[in-house]
């Protein structure tokens, strides 16, 4: 298919799959007899949404885009490395944390759940600074009151987690498996997000709602 076909398979303009072309995201099209056209494929249109899905629901930059691509294209990366490249990709670091009494609790309470549950995780890994972040505040706003979810949140995260690999483990293909976890791992951060407010609404309907009036 010609560019312009490619653009309305993907719902992408033009214009934009060129500034794709030009970024190296999308790989060229196969040249055809005209020297100024170019052929595209099912490829194309897939690798048009995972971009599409990276910037437009998961708020990755182009050049984390690029990065997490790159990962996903080095057949010389072995896949938990590539996996992990590109699920770290998407999740934010530390943030402007102060380094206080509550931040060092934190970081001593993150310790204790990876060692306890045995989990094999870098020191370094960006979701480790980043929970850390999460939970000193938790300490700084509400003392110990929200930050005794930590304990629930990590036995439920196990199963979120254990979900999610069965998914990229029942496809073969190694680049599937990457886009598997990759948008997985996005658009799973949103739903759990949602699910999350249902369930805090049913249980608040449940533990708080006001008696029914009372019929005359």
């Amino acid at each position: 298919m010609r560019v312009s076909e490619l653009s309305t398979a993907a719902g992408v303009p033009v214009a934009t799959i060129k500034y794709y072309l030009r970024e190296g995201l999308l790989p060229r099209g196969e040249t055809t007899t005209s020297a100024n056209q170019a052929s595209y494929g099912q490829a194309h249109v897939r690798r048009l949404t995972l971009i599409r899905t990276l910037v437009d629901v998961g708020g990755l930059s182009i050049s984390a885009v690029r990065k997490v691509l790159a990962a996903i294209d080095d057949p010389d990366v072995p896949l938990h490395q590539m996996l992990g490249a590109t699920v770290g990709t998407v999740t934010p670091g530390a943030g402007a944390g102060e380094h206080d009494e509550y931040r060092a609790q934190a970081e001593a309470e993150i310790g204790r759940v990876v060692d306890a549950r045995g989990w094999r995780v870098s020191a370094d890994a960006s979701a480790r600074d980043a929970a850390v972040d999460v939970l000193a505040a938790m300490h700084r706003v509400g003392g110990e009151r929200l930050a005794t979810v930590l304990d629930a949140y990590v036995r439920a995260v196990e199963l979120v987690a254990e979900a999610d690999l069965d998914t990229v483990s029942a496809v073969s293909d190694r680049d599937a498996r990457a886009e598997t976890a990759l948008v997985g791992t996005v658009l799973g951060d949103h739903l759990l997000a949602a699910l999350r407010r249902l369930a805090q609404e049913h249980v608040s309907a449940t533990r708080f709602a006001p008696p029914p009036p009372e019929t005359p």
